[in-house]
This record gives structure tokens, C-alpha cells and sequence, in this order.
């Protein structure tokens, strides 16, 4: 007990000189400058999680509006890559993901911050780093309020492009498989011809019930698992590369196992808007898959979804993390 005695003082020390010397770095940075690396970091993220993730993301979005057509994820799988191959089948609705994923979480990351800032000050916290994960859960679903208006149209063209063979080969699209050829912009444009500006924010409603619980346990997650990683005498910002991915890849599960239903419904109002009818509510349709289809219904296509989220999530909060770290040393001239 003696002989540990004396580095009890040097390491509180340290640890004291570690966080005074945050608040001075901190300080010469305007909020300008910390909401574009956060929005900076949100595109790396993005990019990242598109690439890792877009083929069993398509997969999750047909078994989502088709479920009696596949038996299962690998079958639905196995038939879009023998069907329309990789770019057109697996990696479908790639660019307007991209593009979604890209405002998502550029708003998404600029708001988080904005929100943690925030909380910070309402909670009276010196630092943002001095927040717990259930204040980080909070400021992760007010920034999703604003990614929801970002977020529905990207959303509405990919879904579409990803289940219009589908619907194309139940009779249910006018031109038939010929509409295959359309991309994201014949999509837009289609859209905004025949239904106006109101028709890209079909599944708005379902949007933002989807976004603000599930980045409260989005955020949560990552926060919570992160502290819980990090080392006796080091920082969330020193758990490294590995860390930072299981960090990221249990955010991602904590997001979508408390989401799903919502987002089939989502899913559900975007795809069949493409018959030209008019979609139905969030509630009506929410209570049309349960009368017709059962509470399984509700979960078709979860296991792929949990399959993708975690590399998908964690190389984004690995992407994330590292712009963000690279991007204040060079604020901060280090």
C-alpha cells in the first residue's frame, strides 16, 4: 500500500492538467469552426457506412415490402445478385444512399453537437466531454429532429429504386420491368412531376418517429459503451481504432432493434406511393401489417438489418471519430 502511495498525487495531477488543458484548446475554437468538423466528420461517416453496408440494406428494404416473396435473407440475397447482378441488384439505390447518408449525418453530426453544446450549458457542465451517456441520448434525438427533413426524400427515391422489380413484376408499375432503367434522378423527377415537393416527403411523420428514439439509444449506445471501454487514466478519444468500431457497432444495434417496426412502416408509405395512390398514414398503415400480416411482419427483414448495422455503424464512428480528431489538431495547430 505505501510503495503505491505517491503516484496517487502524480496521476491526479496529470489527469487535472490533462482536462485544464482541454478547456484552454476548446476555448480558442469558435463554435463555427467545431459544427464543420462535426459536419465534416458526419460525411466521412456516411460515406464509409454506405459502402460497408448498401448490399444487406437493400436486402432489408425487400424483405420489408415483400415479405411473402423470399424465404429468408440469404434467399432474397442470392435472388437480387441472380437477378440484377451487383450494381443494379445488391448495390441499388447506392447513390441516392449516398446522397441521404451524406445529409443525414452531416445534419445529423452538426446538430449532435449544436445539441450537446446545448444540454451542456442547461446542465451546467464545463465541457462537453463531461456529459453522460444518457445526456449524449437526449442531444443525439434533438439532433434527429432536423435530420428527418434531410433524410425523407433521399429515403423515398432509394426505396423506391430498391423494390421496383418488385413491384414491377406484380403488376403494380405502370412501364413494367422497362422502369428498371431509371435511376435516382428519373425517380426524382418523376416524383416532383407527378406529385410536386409534398410527394418527396411521403413517410415524414414515420420518418421522425423512426429518428428521435432511435438516436436516443443510437447515441446512448456509442456513449455508454465507449465509457465503458475506455481504460483506467485515459479518454473516450484514446480507446482506439477496435474500440471505437464495438463502440459504434453496439450504437447501431441499440438503434435499429428499437426501431424496426417503425421503419417497415416507413418503408411501407414510400414504396407503395409509387402506385400513384395516395399513401396511407403512419397509423393507418401500422395497423393494416398487423391485421393483415401479423406482429411478424413488423420484424421481416431485422436480421439482415442487424447483420450490416454493425460494421456499417462502426466504420462510420471510426470515420467519424478520426476526421474529427485529425480535424482539431489541425484547428488547434498541433
Amino acid at each position: 500500500m505505501s510503495a503505491d502511495q505517491p503516484t496517487l498525487p502524480i496521476l491526479i495531477h496529470e489527469e487535472h492538467h490533462h482536462h485544464e488543458g482541454e478547456t484552454v484548446e476548446e476555448s480558442k475554437r469558435s463554435h463555427t469552426v467545431d459544427a464543420a468538423i462535426d459536419f465534416i466528420g458526419g460525411i466521412n461517416g456516411a460515406i464509409a457506412s454506405v459502402y460497408v453496408g448498401q448490399s444487406l440494406d437493400t436486402v432489408k428494404v425487400k424483405m420489408q415490402t415483400f415479405p411473402h416473396l423470399y424465404r429468408n435473407a440469404l434467399d432474397c440475397f442470392l435472388q437480387t445478385y441472380r437477378q440484377d447482378g451487383v450494381a443494379r441488384g445488391l448495390y441499388a439505390g447506392t447513390v441516392p444512399a449516398l446522397v441521404a447518408n451524406i445529409a443525414e449525418n452531416s445534419v445529423l453530426f452538426l446538430f449532435y453537437g449544436l445539441c450537446q453544446k446545448a444540454v451542456m450549458v442547461l446542465r451546467g457542465r464545463a465541457e462537453v466531454s463531461q456529459l453522460s451517456p444518457v445526456e449524449n441520448a437526449f442531444s443525439g434525438s434533438g439532433a434527429a429532429f432536423f435530420c428527418a427533413f434531410t433524410l425523407t426524400p433521399t429515403e423515398l427515391v432509394k426505396c423506391r429504386l430498391q423494390a421496383m422489380r418488385e413491384m414491377a413484376s406484380q403488376g403494380k408499375l405502370e412501364g413494367g420491368l422497362e422502369r428498371l432503367k431509371l435511376g435516382p434522378w428519373g425517380i426524382t423527377k418523376e416524383v416532383l412531376q407527378v406529385e410536386g415537393i409534398r410527394g418527396l416527403f411521403k413517410g415524414l411523420t414515420a420518418t421522425m418517429a423512426r429518428e428521435m428514439p432511435g438516436y436516443f439509444f443510437f447515441f446512448g449506445g456509442y456513449e455508454f459503451t465507449r465509457h465503458m471501454l475506455t481504460p483506467e487514466g485515459k479518454t473516450k478519444d484514446e480507446i482506439g481504432a477496435a474500440r471505437t468500431v464495438v463502440a459504434g457497432g453496439v450504437g447501431g444495434l441499440c438503434l435499429w432493434s428499437s426501431i424496426f417496426p417503425t421503419d417497415v412502416v416507413k418503408s411501407r408509405i414510400q414504396v407503395e406511393s409509387t402506385v400513384g395512390k395516395i399513401a396511407p398514414g403512419f397509423l393507418t398503415t401500422f395497423n393494416k401489417i398487423l391485421k393483415t400480416e401479423g406482429p411478424k411482419a413488423l420484424y421481416k427483414g431485422l436480421g439482415p438489418t442487424l447483420v450490416r448495422t454493425f460494421p456499417a455503424t462502426g466504420s462510420l464512428f471510426l470515420a467519424y471519430e478520426t476526421t474529427k480528431k485529425f480535424l482539431t489538431n489541425l484547428a488547434d495547430g498541433r
